[in-house]
């Protein structure tokens, strides 16, 4: 108890350093923990919208879970009753309670044999129509179908005879009349059963999610009410009892996490279960594919996180570790009195254990609470530093969370405890040394860490650009490759060994700085110089802090927006404009099949016919004004592509795409990056505008076959002559044209990327070197073919799409394609990685900046609390309180002011030499236009404004302190 006693005592008397270090515990804790729940909570969006994309495509819905038997000979009907009604229990009481979902629909199916029905009446005209139907029966029917013509049958039979309904097309397909009697007209029918037909149904609502199979699959059947059926043919077995199945629907958008492992694992216990019992049996589940990738997603998603948080933690980690230092260094000297007095090192550190068990315990109650709302925080990104009110992610506490938080908690106090154990090792005689010699090298310095870390990160570049040009050399697609964690954890190194690499060479400069100038330094400045110079381990804590925090921020910042604009810039340039659409085209092409097998005739003749020549389909235009007065349409264009033309050029042929434009609508609206082609964009469409014939090649095109300006060659597709063109310009890159090679052979390409590999891929041809001829569309419509274009169409700034979808419904234009760039860009927003991009990155920038200015805020005030004597005999000495303040400006501008701009240059540095190597995580041959480092002046403009308003308060919080120190207390304190 006395122990516990002094440890609060000690924390009280720091209290100031104690909750700075609770700052940095909790803000770990919060982090640290907020990855399980966004992990979570970002699995739970991209669920439900996975399984909503999945039922648009399918257009059936997803949370079906639907099973079906048929009985054969094999069983005996005795055992085959009992199995349907144990298969019912199950599939009731079991199956349907272990979903733990709601359940939207639950629907039992029966069916018979099918027989042959004759009318009951021998007169009637149509008993010789061969019709044949089952008996089926639907659970729930009544409520769910509405009547076309007479009644629903009854649940008895009426008159000795079973009353059924039909569907619609059943009626029409049997040949059957509303209140006619049919009888089975079958000798191996146990029971001679008369049937009346007493309605026709369709279905009360065609988005009822009762119904599994269309209403056409009962052409055949003869529906009956499913209370007669369960005791005339499932129980008395009047007939023999053929199928059955089971179907619910689940609301799918009340699942978790959780319900993916339960509703996988009832699908496997569900065909166990039935394949053990029946020989034929059926099971669906559309969403089962998409419901068994997320442990996969899952795991990537979790790597990613990591990733992400690799350098906030290393910079986390440093904090702790500068304010546990910081607090050692104020009690060396007890510690080692204490070493003097006896005590052992384990009562030293179980001191310390204690005070971190005590602050980890607190962190570890309020970090988790913190770390669910930075989710909530991370929701709310829509890009880097941007915030939008999107639908709030549905974040929950779970116990992994917590568990997480425990895992930080005891990595953070050990992070507390090193400089513990590092202080121990000195004797009160050591520790009066070490404060009289501050000149020393630090730990990292003198055992060479800082090499060391920059050697690793340099190695992993090398690794990664190595790896990147073999994908890019040989147009391999890394569609599937995992983010690797790498990625993250060299930048975070490089930064880390580049800060105490400078630091190392610093106070070098610093010297030689006041050795240059020396005899004529004021006095301020070369106290200053003097104090910078011949201490640098008293300020290499706080100035590795300050530099490697802003690196961090700067990195994290130019990362986040390099992936958001490449992605952006991605899916502008495949579309080629805003908006890119198609109008249907009316042709006189023939139907399919026409004249084939399947379109009637005698075969014979159909030989006999001599082959033609494929006729050339004629094609209409729909009219185009109209689209250019879309609300919303700024400019719009024609563009005619078509991907397999033939060219030659003397004796050099080959493939090419062939693209159509008007210069002058395509230099309006369509979308290019600035510097991808060596002059402007438009200066190429006013070259070609000059002559009908001109094009623009590819320099693809023109490195294969040698072709340059002021060549001629001669372009045709299939049923198209071919049509002289001039060479005007050579281009590189052109809207919606993807100039990467890609792979023809697929088996080419090997699972490494060694350069070995890289060498026997390139032997055996496999890249294709795409091809582009660019010309007037005008040119091409009345020298060669009019056929389809597509529209692009430019938006103006402040015009949504949903303007546009309803100004193309309300003037019924005809579209059968329409790909919106703006939409799309959206979607990519909301892709849960490019989420965590965006999320963290935003996390780890305004975590970096508050924590850096925590740590100089803090430094300095100890700092300056420390050394009040010195400013004191300063002040007694005759220097002015203008002459402490000037250099107090000196030494930090020196120190923090130099950190910062150390800082700057290695986050700038560390990101233009590690931010292209995202291009890993990305498709490498869909990567168009090239990948580009991207530094936003508004994210330099907030760092200088943090940094500024941090020096600036910094120095008004020293000049205050200094401003209250009194002589004569300052000289009192030294003499005692």
């Amino acid at each position: 108890m006395a122990i516990l006693v002094m440890i609060m005592r000690k924390m009280i008397k720091n209290k100031w350093l104690e909750l700075s270090l609770l700052l940095g515990l909790i803000i770990s804790v919060g982090l640290v923990s907020s990855m399980p729940i966004y992990t979570s909570a970002i699995l739970q969006r991209l669920l439900i919208k996975d399984l909503e994309q999945l039922q648009t495509n399918n257009q059936q819905y997803s949370g079906i879970f639907w099973n079906s038997v048929y009985l054969t000979g094999e069983m005996k009907p005795e055992q085959a009753k009992q199995e349907i009604v144990d298969a019912d229990a199950y599939m009731r009481d079991v199956v349907a309670q272990r979903f733990q979902l709601p359940l939207k629909a639950y629907v039992t199916e029966r069916s018979t044999d099918s027989w042959k029905w004759i009318p009951v009446d021998a007169s009637r005209n149509d008993s010789k129509v061969n019709r044949t139907a089952n008996i089926a029966a639907l659970s729930g029917m009544d409520a769910h179908v509405r009547l076309i013509d007479g009644r629903l049958p009854s649940a008895e039979p009426v008159d000795g005879a079973v009353e059924a309904v039909v569907v619609d097309q059943g009626l029409t397909n049997l040949k059957l009349v509303v209140g006619q009697q049919y009888k089975i007209e079958d000798d191996d029918a146990k029971t001679p059963l008369v049937v009346t037909i007493v309605g026709v149904i369709d279905r009360k609502s065609y988005d009822d999610l009762y119904w599994y199979s269309a209403l056409s699959s009962y052409n055949s059947s003869l529906l009956v009410a499913y209370d007669w059926f369960e005791k005339a043919i499932t129980q008395e077995q009047q007939l023999m009892l053929r199928s059955s199945s089971w179907y619910m629907a689940v609301d799918y958008s009340e699942m978790k996490l959780d319900s993916i492992e339960r509703f996988i694992n009832n699908y496997q216990r569900t065909e166990a279960y039935f394949s053990n019992t029946f020989t034929n049996l059926s099971i669906k589940a559309p969403g089962l594919k998409t419901l068994t990738g997320y442990y996969a997603k899952e795991e990537k998603l979790r790597l990613m996180l990591w990733s992400l948080n690799v350098p906030v933690m290393i910079m986390l980690a440093y904090y702790l570790f500068m304010v546990a230092n910081l607090i050692v260094d104020r009690q060396k000297t007890e510690i080692a009195v204490l070493r003097s007095r006896g005590a052992s090192r384990l009562q030293i550190v179980m001191g310390y254990v204690i005070e971190g068990a005590l602050l980890g315990g607190i962190a570890f109650v309020c970090g988790p609470f913190i770390g669910l709302m930075l989710t909530k925080a991370l929701g709310a990104s829509n890009g880097f530093l941007e915030f939008v009110q999107r639908a709030a992610l549905d974040v929950r506490l779970n116990e992994e969370a917590f568990q997480y938080g425990l895992y930080a908690v005891l990595c953070s106090v050990v992070m507390t405890l090193l400089p513990v154990i590092f202080a121990m090792k000195a004797t009160i005689v050591g520790h009066k040394q070490q404060m009289a010699r501050q000149s020393g090298l630090s730990f990292w310095h003198k055992y060479g860490i800082d090499v060391v870390l920059l050697a690793i990160s340099l190695y992993g570049l090398y690794t990664f650009r190595r790896r990147m040009s073999d994908m890019q050399a040989l147009g391999l697609d890394v569609t599937d490759l995992q983010m690797d964690p790498l990625l993250f954890l060299v930048p975070a190194l490089f930064v880390l060994g580049a800060s105490f690499l400078v630091l190392r060479i610093y106070p070098y400069l610093v010297r030689l700085l006041y050795r240059l100038g020396r005899r004529w330094w004021p006095p301020a400045l070369y106290a200053t110089l003097l104090q910078v110079g011949r201490s640098p381990t008293q300020y290499q804590a706080i100035m590795v802090f300050l530099s490697v925090t802003l690196a961090t921020g700067l990195f994290s910042a130019s990362a986040a927006r390099t992936i958001n604009n490449n992605a952006g810039e991605k899916i502008m340039y495949s579309n080629g404009a805003d908006i890119a659409l198609q109008l249907k085209w009316e042709n006189d092409a023939p139907p399919p099949d026409m004249g084939g097998e399947g379109g009637g005739g005698d075969p014979a003749e159909a030989q006999a016919v001599v082959p033609m020549a494929p006729k050339k389909v004629q094609f209409s235009e729909p009219p185009y004004l109209p689209l250019a007065q879309l609300a919303g349409a700024e400019t719009t264009a024609k563009v005619f592509t078509k991907k397999e033309a033939a060219f030659n050029a003397g004796k050099e042929k080959g493939t090419v795409t062939l693209m159509g434009i008007d210069t002058d609508e395509f230099g309006q609206t369509a979308w290019l990056r600035d510097g991808l082609l060596e002059h402007h964009f438009n200066d190429y469409l006013n070259l070609m505008a000059g002559n009908p014939a001109a094009v623009l090649i590819s320099e693809s095109m023109a490195e294969q076959h040698s072709l340059k300006v002021g060549d001629t060659l001669y372009v045709s597709w299939s049923g198209v002559e071919s049509t002289m063109f001039q060479v005007y310009g050579i281009i590189s890159y052109w809207p919606s044209w993807n100039p990467n090679p890609l792979f023809s052979d697929k088996s080419a390409v090997g699972s490494n990327n060694t350069s070995s590999g890289s060498a026997n891929a390139a032997n055996n041809k496999k890249v294709k070197d795409p091809m582009l001829v660019v010309g007037h569309l005008s040119y091409m419509q009345n020298n060669m073919a009019l056929e389809p274009y597509e529209v692009w169409m430019k938006m103006k700034p402040e015009a949504t799409s949903q303007e546009l979808y309803q100004s193309i419904e309300d003037k019924k234009i005809p579209i059968t394609k329409l790909v919106d760039a703006k939409q799309e860009l959206i979607r990519s927003k909301n892709d849960p990685f490019l989420l965590a991009i965006n999320g963290v990155m935003t996390l780890g920038f305004i975590i970096s900046m508050v924590i850096s200015f925590c740590g100089f805020l803090l430094y300095w005030v100890l700092s300056l609390s420390g050394r009040v004597l010195q400013f004191g005999i300063l002040r007694a000495m005759g220097i002015s309180f203008r002459q402490l303040v000037l250099m107090l400006v000196g030494e930090q501008l020196l120190t923090s002011g130099a950190a910062i701009g150390i800082g700057l240059v290695i986050g700038n540095l560390t990101s233009r030499l590690f931010v292209p190597m995202f291009q890993l995580s990305m498709q490498t041959t869909s990567q168009v236009p090239p990948f580009q480092v991207i530094f936003d002046p508004r994210d330099q403009l907030q760092l200088y404004l943090i940094v500024t308003v941090m020096l600036g308060t910094g120095l008004l919080i020293l000049g205050t302190m200094l401003s209250r120190i009194k002589i004569h207390q300052a000289v009192k304190l030294g003499e005692d």
